[in-house]
């Protein structure tokens, strides 16, 4: 494959099923559908960990999240174990960023050559309130709800505003880079921060989801649905039980409105690599950190291993790429590593991990028994979640807790749980061992308690962290002057 330039368009808390393609009855992303349709989109792809910090840092380097320890969204990535960044730059490409990257700080070099506009963790540490778990027991947060549904509504957010700005800035970028003389192909990142809450969408995105039309809520917490017990704290968090119909039609119609929203922008975006002439020698790779519940099971956020949280979209484009295909091989945000580099004609598949180009995966048949792997360790858990993709089957690993185990042809909204049935019993030991010959879940676990446990201790103790929170919001603020 020709090395070419590469457009990397990541946006945050972006659920797979929110999408015209993906099959959505009501769902308007007609710009994601026609990448889609010029391209390849994997069809099973997840992410590494359903929140933000640890699925970006495994994203830059390649690497499970329990190979390079950054467990939550206290711990950014601080390019010390190496990224995509760092060898396309060190080869002499250029390779810039706009918009939210969600690692430690500007000022740690963490492979750019520049970022522009960048959103990291506050401080350096963000709201490390959230790495208080079973380590403290009589320190648990316990927190008020985290008012994403009662917030959400028509109108414009700090985030809205940020990725207008970031979507000009990007469009700027492609046509300066149209009038360079490069020897190297380029790489540039840009990341939007919607869907992502406070669920506000713009009026004329709001407005094409009709309230009424707006279904209710998957396992709604008011009927006869039983939760997995894991799940309890961060159903706690949402407490979508104290609010009315009407509210969780609010809040659904704002979602996909910042769905729709954030299409639009990466409509402009593309339409700029086209108007400039550079489409033709740039391939394009669109995805999302992790997705979002969306009102399933009581939760909104992320933070489980159901399709909604987990699953994300990936999407291929550009020269040399299949067009107008599906493919049902399992992938994963480790995938994208080998993937920029195989795209700008630099080494790849020679680190020894099971990450795998998503330009050769596309070419092939599909390998439905590839292993897809998420971890988390990460705020409302009471412990370690552990996820196994393989053929038609999802495993969760609990750490302390009962597994589930879902088969997904018959199954995909994830209702019957065939962990305890004898009949799955083989499949169950299957995954299990699928599970155990990437990573020891109770000392992966372990490890992740007592570094979460050395962060708090080093901010004055569980007692002064919750007294001097960073923020009282439940997002990350954006960067000065960016919310205008």
């Amino acid at each position: 494959m020709e090395a070419k330039n590469l457009l990397v368009i990541m946006s945050d808390e972006h659920n797979p099923k929110m999408l015209g393609t993906a099959g959505h009855p009501l769902i308007q992303t007609p710009n994601l559908d026609r990448l889609a349709r010029r391209g390849t989109q994997f069809t099973n792809a997840y992410t590494t960990c359903p929140i933000c910090v640890p699925a970006r840092a495994s994203f830059a380097t390649g690497r499970r999240v329990h190979e390079i320890g950054y467990w939550d969204n206290s711990m950014g990535y601080d390019g010390q174990v190496q990224s995509w960044g760092h060898q396309l730059r060190d080869a002499g490409h250029i390779v810039e960023s706009v918009g939210k990257l969600h690692y430690r700080c500007e000022t740690d070099d963490t492979g750019f050559n520049r970022q522009h506009i960048p959103m990291h963790i506050v401080n350096g540490v963000g709201k490390v309130h959230l790495s208080i778990r079973r380590q403290f027991p009589d320190f648990i947060a316990t927190m008020s709800p985290n008012g994403i549904i009662p917030q959400a509504g028509p109108g414009e957010s700090d985030y809205t505003r940020y990725d207008r700005n970031i979507c000009r800035l990007a469009c700027e970028w492609l046509r300066e880079a149209s009038m360079r003389n490069v020897d190297k192909p380029w790489l540039l990142f840009v990341s939007f921060v919607t869907p992502h809450y406070p669920l506000v969408a713009p009026e004329e995105f709001f407005s094409r989801y009709p309230l009424d039309e707006m279904p209710a809520p998957k396992c709604d917490p008011a009927s006869d649905f039983k939760p997995h017990p894991w799940l309890d704290n961060h159903i706690a968090s949402t407490a979508a039980h104290l609010y009315s119909k009407r509210q969780h039609q609010n809040a659904a119609a704002a979602y996909m409105g910042l769905c729709s929203f954030m299409d639009s922008l990466v409509g402009t975006v593309l339409k700029t690599l086209e108007s400039t002439g550079l489409s033709e020698t740039t391939r394009v790779l669109y995805t999302s950190d992790h997705g979002e519940n969306a009102g399933a099971r009581g939760m909104w956020g992320k933070s489980n291993h159901y399709e909604e949280a987990s699953g994300i979209p990936m999407i291929v484009a550009g020269p040399d790429v299949p067009i107008g295909t599906t493919c049902k091989t399992p992938v994963t945000l480790i995938d994208a590593h080998p993937t920029i580099l195989h795209g700008v004609g630099l080494p790849y598949g020679e680190d020894g991990t099971r990450a795998c180009s998503l330009f050769d995966i596309a070419q092939a048949p599909d390998q439905l028994e590839r292993v897809a792997f998420s971890e988390y360790h990460a705020a409302w858990s009471p412990s370690g979640s552990f996820m196994v993709r393989c053929g038609p089957y999802k495993y969760i690993h609990y750490v302390g807790f009962e597994p589930e185990l879902f088969d997904l042809d018959t199954d995909p909204e994830e209702l019957r749980n065939l962990a305890g049935d004898p009949e799955y019993l083989e499949i169950r030991c299957q995954l299990e061992a699928e599970l155990r010959a990437i990573c020891d879940p109770d000392a992966t676990d372990a490890a992740a308690n007592a570094a979460q446990k050395k962060l708090i201790e080093s901010r004055g103790g569980p007692a002064q962290v919750l007294g001097n929170l960073v923020t009282d919001k439940h997002y990350t603020p954006v960067p000065e002057g960016m919310a205008s």
